[in-house]
């Protein structure tokens, strides 16, 4: 089920192409586009029209949100054990959120000041769909994945966005978590409509400055649509993930998390790196028999068979090498002297350290997210954290003194870019100061 890539001999990175879909008989692009388009122009119609050719639920404006009264019913409704789960889930995210969060700051430099405010956004808008699935599957872990950090950077508003069955129910897991989350305001929609409301509004649905959340490719077309207009993450979809280990690792381990990975979507890379061709055997074998113990073992081996790439590498430099350079969406340290290594990990929307931990163990409990760049972009994007709700605004302040001694290198430079105009307002204010005190 894993393709094997023997980069031994190669003295650059070895090259890992990522899964492209074949025989896809349209352009997610163009059909995300005439959704956006249709819900940004016609509103309520269009959306209600979309969520019925989506879901197969047939609603009317004013069965869009979800009545407040239902989740808070479905804090009863679930396992205790899962409201327990969810619980940790959000302390372990605020605790995380707490510390990325940035702070305003204002500072004195003698006779001038300069700083920035920090200030949240006033209202955000959540997709919870599973990236790449089923278009009716969605994800509680996903619902405090955003509210958590929208709400330890003080976003009053968060509205969240569940895809309904045919008969209209939103997922009563779903619905707990936002009430452990302290959400309030859930829609019936997902997909591309869903961005489009969110962004734009709608009569029924108020526009939010950001929409976050996992999604397939036509949510991932929708929101590089929006972009601009209001802030967006980056595309979590498809999922990857790349292990990077050595013959101390257990080979049934190692399955297991290339198997938890191939659940979450078609498209998605699966590789284990290593310099161990022994560990590459023993995890194909064990592959065997933990696919065949999955519920969709014949999906989950295609997934496999699709994206899983076992790559041979000289030694622990080069897998580190090769693991940069395909810049995975998630990324596992299995081998001795795993946390000294963190040093060399430059591009992975998420490192997982150590036998004890995975991604969904990550992901789950230990205060981290998945909602992280895929597709190559944490070469330079970031996972979805508390400053992706804040904005920052730079502040200035110069006294007299300050003016007269920065205001000439000021006029140089709007000389140079050819700003007569602000060459002139800075001349105005320095002739206004020196006359001022004269």
């Amino acid at each position: 089920m894993l393709e094997l890539i023997d980069g031994r001999d190669q003295a650059t990175p070895v090259r890992i192409a990522r899964p492209a879909p074949i025989g896809r008989p349209s352009d997610p692009a163009v059909e995300a586009k005439g959704i956006v388009d249709d819900v940004r122009l016609r509103g309520d119609l269009g959306l209600l029209q979309h969520i019925e050719r989506q879901t197969g639920a047939r609603l009317v404006a004013g069965q869009l949100r979800v009545d407040p009264d239902e989740i808070t019913r479905a804090m009863r409704l679930v396992r205790p054990e899962l409201v327990d789960a969810l619980e940790v889930m959000r302390e372990q995210l605020r605790a995380t959120s707490e510390r990325q969060l940035p702070q305003t700051w204002i500072e004195q430099r003698g006779d001038q000041m300069v700083g920035e405010l920090v200030r949240p956004l006033r209202r955000v808008g959540v997709l919870v769909s599973a990236p790449g699935a089923r278009s009716t599957e969605q994800h509680a872990s996903t619902v405090l994945m955003a509210a958590v950090p929208a709400a330890v950077a003080g976003v009053p508003a968060v509205a969240v966005c569940a895809p309904p069955t045919g008969a209209g129910d939103v997922g009563t897991s779903v619905l707990a978590a936002c009430a452990v989350a302290g959400v309030t305001e859930v829609y019936r929609m997902a997909g591309p409509q869903a961005v489009a409301a969110l962004a734009y509004g709608t009569e029924t649905v108020r526009p939010t400055e950001a929409v976050v959340g996992p999604g397939d490719a036509q949510v991932t077309a929708a929101k590089r649509m929006v972009r601009g207009w209001v802030s967006t993450d980056e595309s979590s979809w498809p999922t990857e993930l790349a292990i990077v280990a050595d013959d101390a690792s257990d080979p049934a381990v190692l399955a297991a998390d290339l198997v938890a990975q191939a659940e979450r979507g078609s498209l998605g890379a699966h590789l284990l790196i290593t310099w161990m061709p022994e560990l590459l055997d023993e995890v194909i074998t064990a592959l065997d028999l933990v696919v065949a113990g999955h519920p969709d073992a014949e999906q989950i081996e295609n997934r496999l068979i699709e994206g899983g790439r076992a790559v041979l590498v000289r030694d622990l430099g080069h897998a580190l090498d090769t693991a940069n350079a395909f810049a995975p969406q998630h990324l596992q340290l299995v081998f001795a002297g795993a946390l000294d290594a963190l040093d060399r990990v430059g591009t992975a929307g998420a490192v997982s350290v150590g036998r004890c931990s995975s991604a969904p163990v990550a992901g789950y409990v230990a205060g981290a997210t998945h909602l992280i760049p895929s597709a190559g972009a944490s070469r330079w994007a970031s996972a979805l954290g508390a400053r992706h709700f804040v904005k920052t605004i730079p502040v200035s302040g110069l006294e007299p003194s300050a003016l007269d001694r920065l205001a000439p290198h000021a006029l140089a430079i709007a000389e140079a870019d050819g700003r007569p105009g602000a060459a002139r307002s800075i001349a105005a204010r320095l002739e206004g100061n020196q006359g001022g005190r004269s």
